[in-house]
């Protein structure tokens, strides 16, 4: 049953277009040349019946111009790091017997995203970037902001030069939530 279904779905969708072909009355008269008359196919055992729209027709025959916009965006997401990950990042630093400490140093003023290998929420609204080449930077974000919503990463859409910027890039979290990367600076381990 279905196939049958299958079969005469495109010729119905191509009636209309062999109506056109054959020769409608009144076809010169712009607001009857959307409308098909079923006399056409009268002679095909289709009964006679009321005046078809023919979407196809009155596409081509309407005056206004059509335009079509194609755009391309490439958004990509950064995940945070499994917790095994982290902690291999943290165990390949030098330590001591307490807890690392970390300073901010440096502001960055850009990033490439394909550096980015993880990133952690922090306090407040900062984030912490985990880098490929085994560095961490401290990203802040704007103070209406809050940190915990990118607990499970963000997407941020690249840009021609593939890099995350301060001041011209928005992160955006899984839930909706925008936010404008407005510091970056690196964290550097320190003793004592």
């Amino acid at each position: 049953m279905h196939t049958l279904l299958t079969l005469a779905a495109p010729l119905a969708l191509m009636l209309p277009m062999v109506a056109e072909t054959v020769g409608v009355p009144g076809e010169g008269d712009a607001s009857e040349g959307a409308l098909l008359r079923c006399d056409a196919s009268a002679g095909q055992g289709f009964p006679p019946g009321p005046e078809l729209l023919n979407p196809l027709l009155a596409m081509r025959q309407s005056s206004s111009a059509r335009q079509i916009r194609i755009e391309q965006r490439v958004v990509v997401r950064i995940t945070p790091q499994p917790l095994a990950a982290r902690q291999n990042l943290l165990a390949e630093m030098p330590m001591r017997d307490s807890a690392p400490r970390f300073e901010e140093r440096g502001k960055e003023k850009c990033v490439p995203l394909e550096d980015i290998a993880g990133v952690q929420t922090g306090s407040g609204n900062r984030l912490v970037l985990f880098l490929r080449d085994r560095r961490m930077l401290s990203v802040n974000l704007e103070k209406s902001c809050r940190a915990r919503d990118f607990y499970s990463g963000f997407y941020v859409e690249k840009n021609k030069d593939g890099r995350l910027c301060v001041s011209r890039d928005k992160l955006q979290s899984r839930s909706g939530a925008r936010c404008e990367v407005e510091v970056m600076r690196q964290l550097v381990a320190v003793q004592g």
